[in-house]
């Protein structure tokens, strides 16, 4: 393309990604735990996680869980060239946040299965353990959320890219 960009993530990569955003964000600080929203919320979050999984095995390529599965060899070159202050520049996620993706992924998919414990299985109600569960992951995942967003707000500094306008458009600097 002329404007030195090209098309990285598809659409149903970004759909998922700020349909999660809205749908944990909303039950985190808007929605009253347990209430309908909430729980509608819940199972909407879950419904993309699932989508997500499958469009990782038949999407494009950047979507593909094998193009950013955050390998030993992966991680040890990313986390050498941060120490070393050298840039890793890549066209989908690093290895880094591709691990973060991944758990944040999975501690949303541990929130839904908490959740759901908590609301429609009657054996768990009034129990403890799966209300302190579900909260333990709702702060994890808002801290992972944080770091996440700083991540990306600092190697767009350090990359002299604006790496959080591509989960708008799609679009990418070409390497």
């Amino acid at each position: 393309m002329s404007d030195g960009t090209l098309r990285l993530w598809d659409p149903v990569v970004r759909l998922c990604h700020w349909s999660l955003v809205v749908a944990f964000f909303a039950d985190y600080f808007l929605n009253e735990a347990g209430d309908g929203w909430h729980r509608w919320l819940g199972y909407y979050a879950v419904a993309w996680l699932l989508i997500r999984l499958v469009w990782g095995f038949i999407g494009s390529a950047a979507a593909r869980w094998a193009d950013f599965w955050p390998t030993p060899a992966r991680l040890t070159e990313h986390v050498r060239a941060l120490l070393g202050g050298r840039p890793h520049h890549r066209l989908g996620h690093s290895p880094l946040g591709g691990l973060v993706m991944i758990l944040m992924l999975l501690l949303m998919l541990g929130l839904g299965i908490s959740g759901f414990m908590l609301e429609e299985i009657d054996y768990f109600w009034g129990e403890d353990l799966p209300r302190d569960v579900h909260a333990f992951f709702a702060d994890a995942l808002f801290a992972l959320v944080c770091l996440h967003v700083t991540a990306a707000l600092v190697e767009s500094l350090r990359l002299q890219e604006n790496l959080p306008l591509s989960m708008f458009t799609g679009r990418r600097r070409q390497l």
